[in-house]
C-alpha cells in the first residue's frame, strides 16, 4: 500500500469518527431536552403563569403597569417563559439546600445558564387565592412519573414582598412518595397528580414551595407559586384550572422576533351567549410557525366552545395544545378540552399550537367561534 493511499483511508476514518462523535453529542443534547417535561400549574409557578397571562401578548407595554413582576421576566429572558418546562437541576442526589443557596430557590440556584434568574427577583408578583387546605397540581408532559415530590409553605410573618425565600422560611405541608406516571391522570399532551397540602395558621400572601424529583433521571425541579391565603379579591388567574395546557417542549426553542409582535387578528366584540376568538403568531422559523388562539365568552356564560381557523397559505397544523385539533383541507377545528371550556360572561382561555408553513406567505387564519 502506498504511503499516500494510506494517508487518505487515516484521514477518511478521522472524519467518520468525527461525524460519529457528532452525531452522538446531538442525539445527547436533544436527549436532554425532552428530559424538561413539567411545572406546577396551580397554583401556578412564577414562569408558567407569566408565560399564560402573557405569551401571546408578551410585548404589550401594558404589562409593565399590570403585571410588573412578569415584564422584569419577559425583559430578562423571555426563554424562560417559553421554556417554562426546563426549571430544573441535575444530580443534586436529595441535597437539595446543600445545591441551592438562600434567595435562589425560585430559580433552582441560577440553574441553566442563569436562564431563570429573575424568578428570584423579589416583589409583589401576581398572587392567586386559595385556602389553607389546598392542593398543587404538577403537569408532566413526559410521563416521568415521580420518585418524590415535596411541598412547603412560607412561615406566617414572611413577607415574600420584601423578602428573598430561603430554606429556614419554609415549612413542609405536604407530599407523596414513588409515584409512577400510570397512576397519575392522563390530560391531553401529558399526565398530571395533586398533591395536598395544609397550612394551618397561615393568612395573607406566601409562598407555595415544590420539589418534584422526577423518576427518569437525578433530575430535580423547583417551582415557586405566589399565592394569598383567604384573600377575597379575584384570583390574578382567570380560573383553577390552567387556562391553557403546557407547551411541548419538542417545539423548536425559538423564540418570537423582538422586532416582530405578535399580530392578532380583528375581531368583533363577541355577542350575547356567543363567542370570539383572536390570533397571535408568537414564534416562526423556516418552514414552520407557532400561534396561539384567544377564546372569550360573550355576555352570558358558555359551556364549550368550537373555533374553525381557515388558512390561506397553505399552512397545516401539527400539534396543539389546550384544545383538540382536526384538519380538513384549509380548515381546522379546534374544540376546547375538559378544563377550559366553560367560561364565565366575558372570560377567555387560550390553546396554541404548531404549524407547518410551506409557502413564504403564512397569513393568520379567518377566525369564526361556536358557543355550545
Amino acid at each position: 500500500m502506498s504511503t499516500t493511499l494510506a494517508a487518505r483511508r487515516r484521514a477518511a476514518l478521522s472524519a467518520l469518527i468525527v461525524a460519529v462523535a457528532s452525531v452522538l453529542l446531538l442525539t445527547t443534547a436533544l436527549a436532554r431536552v425532552a428530559d424538561a417535561h413539567g411545572n406546577i400549574v396551580d397554583p401556578a409557578s412564577r414562569n408558567y403563569g407569566c408565560w399564560q397571562r402573557w405569551g401571546g401578548d408578551f410585548q404589550n407595554p401594558a404589562m409593565a403597569t399590570q403585571d410588573p413582576m412578569c415584564w422584569q421576566a419577559w425583559q430578562a429572558d423571555p426563554q424562560a417563559m417559553w421554556n417554562w418546562n426546563g426549571l430544573f437541576r441535575e444530580g443534586v442526589a436529595g441535597n437539595h439546600q446543600g445545591a441551592i443557596p438562600d434567595g435562589q430557590l425560585c430559580s433552582a440556584g441560577r440553574t441553566q445558564n442563569g436562564r431563570y434568574n429573575a424568578m428570584d427577583t423579589v416583589g409583589d408578583w401576581k398572587a392567586q387565592n386559595i385556602s389553607t387546605n389546598f392542593s398543587v397540581k404538577l403537569f408532566d408532559q413526559a410521563s416521568h412519573g415521580a420518585d418524590y415530590i415535596r411541598v412547603y409553605v412560607t412561615k406566617q410573618g414572611f413577607n415574600p414582598v420584601t423578602q428573598p425565600l430561603g430554606w429556614g422560611n419554609l415549612e413542609l405541608v405536604g407530599q407523596i412518595g414513588n409515584t409512577p406516571a400510570s397512576q397519575w391522570t392522563a390530560e391531553t399532551g401529558g399526565v398530571s397528580i395533586k398533591v395536598n397540602g395544609t397550612a394551618a395558621g397561615r393568612s395573607g400572601r406566601h409562598i407555595v414551595y415544590t420539589i418534584w424529583q422526577a423518576s427518569h433521571l437525578d433530575q430535580s425541579y423547583y417551582f415557586c407559586s405566589d399565592v394569598n391565603f383567604g384573600g377575597v379579591q379575584p384570583s390574578p388567574s382567570s380560573s383553577a384550572s390552567p387556562s391553557a395546557s403546557p407547551r411541548p417542549s419538542t417545539s423548536p426553542s425559538v423564540s418570537p422576533s423582538p422586532s416582530r409582535p405578535p399580530s392578532p387578528s380583528p375581531s368583533s366584540p363577541p355577542p350575547p351567549g356567543g363567542c370570539s376568538a383572536t390570533y397571535a403568531l408568537t414564534g416562526s422559523w423556516p418552514g414552520g410557525f407557532q400561534g396561539d388562539v384567544k377564546v372569550t365568552a360573550g355576555s352570558s356564560a358558555i359551556t364549550g366552545w368550537t373555533v374553525t381557523l381557515t388558512w390561506a397559505n397553505g399552512q397545516t397544523i401539527t400539534q396543539s395544545w389546550g384544545a383538540t385539533v382536526t384538519t380538513s383541507g384549509s380548515t381546522a377545528t379546534a374544540k376546547n378540552v375538559s378544563y377550559n371550556g366553560s367560561l364565565a360572561a366575558g372570560g377567555s382561555t387560550t390553546f396554541g399550537f404548531l404549524g407547518n408553513a410551506p409557502n413564504s406567505s403564512n397569513g393568520a387564519p379567518g377566525l369564526t367561534c361556536t358557543p355550545s
